[in-house]
């Protein structure tokens, strides 16, 4: 039998940090889990969809390092930057180690530009998403902890398959 899996708490012990800590926490920690599952795992197994539609571990973490330069750079901030694509499709020049990195970098030019904004209610610069509306930093906010959040879990359910790995 094995033991259950922990939980971590997330934020600051305290509990009484203010909405925009408490949301980067949160973002924070689903970023963390998703980069956990990818890290380790070598290309050959990264690259394996485990379902029909053709999902895997990498092309995950492809989809929300695209997924973090869209909201936060280019809607949020109105960066010039090209429309990124946020498909799943590796290349041949996709690997686990490039990967991470690009989706680090990613993370942490979100949380830069996230850290600038002192009023969660600030519009986007563009119209975005399949809606095309003009978001808040809050409701960006929201919606990338759901998108990671969703996809940390198929990560789990990706590696689980690709090597036996559980857990965080």
């Amino acid at each position: 039998m094995t033991e259950p899996r922990q939980r971590r708490d997330v934020g600051p012990p305290d509990g009484g940090s203010d909405e925009k800590s408490t949301l980067l926490a949160f973002l924070n920690y689903v970023r963390d889990a998703v980069a956990a599952k990818a890290r380790g795992l070598d290309d050959g197994r990264g690259r394996t969809p485990g379902v029909a539609s053709g999902t895997s571990v990498l092309g995950l973490v492809k989809h929300l390092t695209a997924a973090e330069v869209y909201w936060f750079s280019w809607a949020y901030e109105g960066a010039d930057i090209e429309h990124p694509d946020l498909g799943m499709a590796l290349s041949e020049e996709d690997t686990a180690d490039g990967l991470l990195a690009a989706y680090r970098g990613a993370v942490e030019r979100s949380n830069e530009i996230i850290e600038r904004c002192d009023d969660l209610s600030l519009p986007c610069a563009r119209a975005a998403g399949r809606a095309a509306v003009v978001r808040s930093m809050r409701w960006v906010l929201v919606h990338m902890i759901e998108e990671t959040a969703r996809h940390a879990g198929h990560a789990d359910i990706l590696r689980e398959q690709a090597d036996g790995s559980t857990g965080r």
